[in-house]
């Protein structure tokens, strides 16, 4: 991007809400599929991994909500429509699939949400916005695969529903470096801010003993 649009999109979309009073954390899609070096879908995101671990730990330290979503079809994608039909990979996520399991290391526990979708966003099709209103939430971080995918889809859908939302660029990842910065770039824009690892993990620090 060249200088003179970025400072362009700066005059216009650069504003910065902050964080919420009292947020969820999203791990989006972080399956196996992306981690096994056989299957088509495979990306260099262990980085992005990590990255959303330690978020992950800092927000159970501070009592914040974890959410994990993963993706499952019935046998034939039957239940996962135009998005089945284009997408042909997610057939690596039909019921049984080695490759829709969460990646070594995200094993759910007991006190942390899980949503299993069909499409794109974490909030379509699931009861997802409702639960998290019910609990108070008013405000989400996300982290997760991919970032023009999923996790942006999410993005917009959050932000639709009313949560301030915060993209954790550190903790989410692509399969190529190109649409992963221009999808935080327009995400920044519109519908999030997009911070870092380290400016999450003070704020998730602070809301200890809130």
């Amino acid at each position: 991007m060249s200088d003179d649009l970025r400072a362009s999109y700066e005059r216009a979309y650069n504003t910065r809400v902050g964080f919420g009073r009292k947020p969820a954390l999203l791990l989006i899609d972080y399956c196996h599929a992306y981690f096994a070096p056989e299957c088509e879908l495979y990306a260099e995101v262990t980085d992005a991994f990590a990255s959303a671990l330690r978020v992950r730990s800092a927000a159970r330290a501070a009592g914040v909500p974890v959410v994990l979503t993963g993706v499952t079809y019935r046998p034939g994608g039957v239940d996962g429509g135009r998005f089945f039909e284009k997408a042909a990979p997610l057939r690596h996520f039909v019921e049984g699939s080695p490759y829709a399991r969460f990646a070594d290391g995200l094993e759910p526990q007991d006190d942390e949400l899980v949503v299993m979708k069909q499409y794109p966003s974490a909030f379509f099709g699931t009861s997802l916005a409702s639960t998290l209103t019910a609990m108070g939430v008013d405000s989400v971080l996300l982290t997760g695969l991919t970032t023009s995918g999923c996790v942006r889809a999410s993005c917009v859908d959050a932000m639709s529903h009313g949560f301030t939302t915060a993209v954790i660029a550190d903790a989410c990842g692509d399969r190529h470096a190109a649409p992963h910065e221009a999808n935080l770039f327009d995400m920044n824009a519109k519908y999030a801010d997009v911070v870092s690892e380290a400016d999450v993990l003070a704020y998730l620090s602070s809301l200890k003993g809130a």
